[in-house]
């Protein structure tokens, strides 16, 4: 039996199921904090006045959060929306260490579960690549 790249991506087993569990998690939530962001609830405003760059930063935000939390639940776009919103929450675990002070913890625990989204999804990312890679030539 023939498999073909897009079946040997995808995870298996325990891993399709943690891989799932963590995607909806951080889906849910990315939802919900970029949602926030998007809406221009108070305390997210008052966050990003902190930062001091602008309420435009606050918006590109929300976009990428939401954006990257949809694409956490299609399967063409899951490994992808993983490096996106893991970066993302790099860049958020930097502001709190050394712009706006408060705890790292929460925007850590999501950039882990993002990065570990990517990871599970690697072969997925390596396939999409090589098919851009051979497109171009």
């Amino acid at each position: 039996m023939n498999t073909s790249s897009s079946t040997a991506a995808a995870p298996r087993g325990t891993a399709r199921f943690v891989s799932w569990t963590l995607r909806a998690l951080a889906a849910a939530v990315f939802l919900a904090a970029g949602g926030a962001k998007l809406a221009a609830v108070p305390a997210m405003v008052a966050v990003f006045d902190r930062i001091g760059i602008g309420q435009w930063f606050r918006v590109v935000t929300g976009v990428v959060e939401v954006v990257g939390a949809v694409g956490l639940l299609l399967p063409r776009t899951v490994g992808f929306a993983g490096l996106l919103l893991a970066a993302t929450m790099a860049v958020a675990v930097s502001v709190h260490l050394f712009v706006i002070g408060g705890s790292p913890v929460p925007a850590l625990i999501l950039l882990l579960i993002a990065a570990s989204v990517a990871w599970l999804q690697r072969a997925g990312i390596a396939d999409a690549l090589r098919a851009l890679r051979g497109s171009r030539t």
